[in-house]
């Protein structure tokens, strides 16, 4: 029974879903449970402590739950909003980003020890306003951690890093400091096939998200590499394979696929759900062409479960 008295039966009617409204039902297999208020708490508490953010709340993940619940987050830095204006993603964008929380990186230490995380994800916003574009935050926040929590081991999703008046041969040094601050895996997400880059990733380019994923092996070739797909923008299986094979030949070691659901109805519109079974499908067209990690199912992201790969 509601608080104010009412029975459930004389609320009134529920607006439609988001998926009904854009005129595409969301399959059985993409509904997630929400979880346990006890369960989610302990991360949320510590994140709400010392202000700092996660791309698991900031992007609206479907598997934040399952994750919270294990004590596991993908923390996002350099604050919560965004240079830039995919197409697809919910984290917040349109307006100047806050300036850097010069605590931000002993923060995220601190909650990676009181969380007892043996393996973190760093993600972060593009940070175009930057001078050095936000490569440098992720390694403070790296030595940061390991000063705390010397064995944690650090996977790191970057943005490409990308401009200055020598745009490539910044973009380059940016990635190398990155490597040289010794992550356990360096993961840059391409997102989605090349005739889709635009509409979907509005200031980045396919060539040049392959060339952040070169310049990692070139630096050091022992690093792992990996890169992400998003399904459900209307990309054809031959384009995915295509993708696949680029991204084989730029070094990419690991791979993860997942389905795009939208966010908002500001955001780009769901073109199909890929089942269960075209996931299990690409997943072993993947390990065919050499992939030595492939996380691919409708709800997989680019950190869930990322320590399992380790």
């Amino acid at each position: 029974m509601p608080a104010n008295g009412e029975s459930l039966t004389s609320q009134p009617a529920a607006l439609p879903s988001l998926q009904a409204r854009q005129g595409l039902a969301l399959p059985p297999w993409l509904k997630r449970p929400i979880g346990k208020a006890s369960e989610l708490s302990t991360v949320q508490k510590i994140i709400k402590q010392r202000q700092i953010h996660t791309i698991c709340e900031e992007g609206r993940c479907p598997n934040r739950a399952e994750c919270y619940a294990q004590g596991t987050a993908t923390f996002l830095l350099m604050g919560p909003t965004c240079t830039r204006s995919c197409g697809f993603c919910q984290v917040d964008k349109g307006h100047a980003p806050m300036p850097l929380d010069p605590d931000e990186p002993k923060k995220v230490a601190e909650s990676v020890r009181l969380l007892g995380l043996r393996y973190v994800v760093l993600t972060s916003v593009a940070r175009d306003d930057l001078p050095d574009k936000g490569a440098n935050w992720f390694v403070q926040t790296m030595v940061a951690i390991r000063a705390v929590n010397p064995e944690t081991e650090i996977e790191v999703l970057t943005p490409d890093f990308w401009g200055g008046q020598n745009a490539r041969e910044e973009q380059r040094q940016r990635v190398e400091a990155v490597v040289k601050a010794g992550p356990a895996c360096f993961n840059h997400n391409i997102e989605t096939v090349r005739r889709l880059q635009g509409p979907v990733r509005r200031g980045a380019k396919y060539e040049r998200s392959l060339t952040v994923l070169r310049d990692v092996k070139a630096c050091n070739s022992a690093v792992p590499t990996k890169s992400g797909l998003m399904l459900g923008h209307g990309e054809t299986e031959a384009e995915l394979i295509e993708t696949m094979q680029d991204l084989r030949q730029a070094g990419c070691d690991r791979i993860t696929l997942g389905q795009y659901m939208r966010p908002s109805l500001e955001h780009l519109p769901v073109q199909k759900y890929w089942t269960p079974e075209e996931f299990d499908s690409l997943g072993a067209i993947a390990r065919e062409l050499g992939f030595s990690h492939v996380r691919s199912g409708p709800l997989v992201r680019s950190s869930y479960h990322a320590g399992e790969e380790a």
